[in-house]
């Protein structure tokens, strides 16, 4: 099913492809005053692994165009909540929110995953495939919930990450089935699709209650 999809996508974006190049214990032992300090030194070492962020993890030229405060949309706004509640207030993902509503239960599919890294292509990605494509064939690619959810699952990896965590997997598979290729430095990432194309990461490390963003400057694509 996620094969045929997959194919699905890359024939209807398969002109696209110059344009766009253009996320365990240890046994214990029963001694008496030694668990302390591993007690203490434990949190550490989770807390750096399981992809959880923080306000001041996030990083990325385009941060600075999120609302402040408590507004909505801003990282205090987003943190509590579910991925695909906390992107439709992020002024930067206007155009995805739009996508992930056209394909029924997306949304509620993604809010309800435990931890799941997120790489959300901003407006100006998305207006870049429309140019590609035009407007009536884009149109048409979000009438297509199959290739749709196809091509969206392409950008969610099923395990929660922060930025040091997928530059030292280096490759990660996502939920369609293939795979992206981060580069770069925890400080810079870049996130490379099946197909070459090479995104860079406009702000990264933004935490929700089960996702850790990263809003890129490109649509991805699988292989074809």
């Amino acid at each position: 099913m996620r094969a045929s999809r997959t194919l699905a996508t890359v024939g209807l974006f398969a002109t696209l492809t110059l344009g766009l190049a253009a996320c365990g214990g240890g046994a214990e032992e029963p001694a008496e005053p030694a668990p302390a300090p591993p007690m203490s030194s434990a949190p550490a070492s989770p807390a750096a692994s399981d992809g959880v962020t923080t306000n001041d993890d996030v990083f990325g030229p385009a941060c600075d165009q999120l609302p402040q405060g408590d507004e909505p949309g801003s990282l205090n706004s987003m943190g509590p909540e579910p991925v695909a509640t906390a992107a439709s207030t992020n002024p930067l993902l206007t155009t995805l929110v739009t996508a992930v509503g056209e394909v029924p239960g997306l949304a509620d599919t993604l809010n309800q995953q435990e931890g799941i890294t997120v790489f959300a292509p901003a407006n100006p990605a998305f207006e870049a495939v429309q140019q590609q494509l035009g407007e009536e064939q884009f149109n048409a690619l979000l009438a297509d919930t199959d290739t749709l959810q196809g091509l969206l699952s392409y950008h969610v990896t099923p395990e929660r990450l922060d930025a040091a965590g997928i530059v030292e997997k280096g490759t990660l598979t996502e939920l369609a089935g293939g795979d992206i290729t981060i580069g770069g430095t925890a400080d810079a990432p870049t996130v490379t699709d099946g197909q070459g194309n090479t995104a860079n990461v406009l702000c990264g490390n933004i935490p929700t209650a089960n996702a850790t963003v990263f809003v890129i400057d490109k649509v991805l694509m699988p292989q074809g």
